[in-house]
């Protein structure tokens, strides 16, 4: 059985998966990383050149390796809850965690973020996240098993109530 982390940008899931994978010596796979090194290009360069539909298409096709493999920290993109079958597959094997935040606090954590690019066009950068997260926080929390608010929480300490759960339960 794997552990996947889902949320929006900022909200911790690839410190968090690190340090859970470390602690319950598991290997953590970024699926972002995954897409990037199958593509051989970063991600505004696969959305700029492809579109984010193919983007879609190859995490979809990551989701579904990773979903096969086991004893797994699955840290995933922001967005892998835009398609419900990457749910499915991903949660046949795998209790979910979503890793929420405010916006103010996402703002704050991802506002020098350049490896991904804009979701929504003529917004500030608050303004199209709170609008994406807005669009995405019901999605988030059907997918999820479990939710650990990140907002005045510390990495080691969300990996803290992850480790607890998954040991009190699996």
């Amino acid at each position: 059985m794997n552990i996947v982390l889902i949320g929006y940008r900022g909200t911790g899931k690839s410190q968090v998966g690190a340090i859970v994978a470390d602690r319950l010596k598991m290997d953590c796979i970024g699926m972002d990383a995954e897409i990037v090194k199958q593509a051989g290009m970063s991600i505004p360069e696969i959305v700029e050149k492809f579109g984010w539909m193919r983007f879609r298409d190859m995490e979809t096709s990551v989701a579904k390796d990773l979903s096969a493999k086991d004893h797994l920290i699955i840290d995933t993109g922001g967005g892998v809850i835009e398609r419900p079958e990457n749910i499915a597959m991903l949660k046949s094997n795998a209790c979910i965690f979503w890793l929420k935040a405010s916006v103010e606090v996402i703002v704050s954590r991802i506002k020098d973020d350049t490896q991904r690019p804009a979701l929504t066009d003529g917004k500030t950068f608050t303004e199209e996240v709170a609008e994406v997260l807005a669009q995405r926080n019901s999605k988030y929390e059907n997918a999820a098993h479990y939710v650990v608010d990140t907002d005045r929480l510390t990495p080691e300490q969300v990996a803290g109530r992850i480790i607890e759960i998954w040991q009190n339960n699996f």
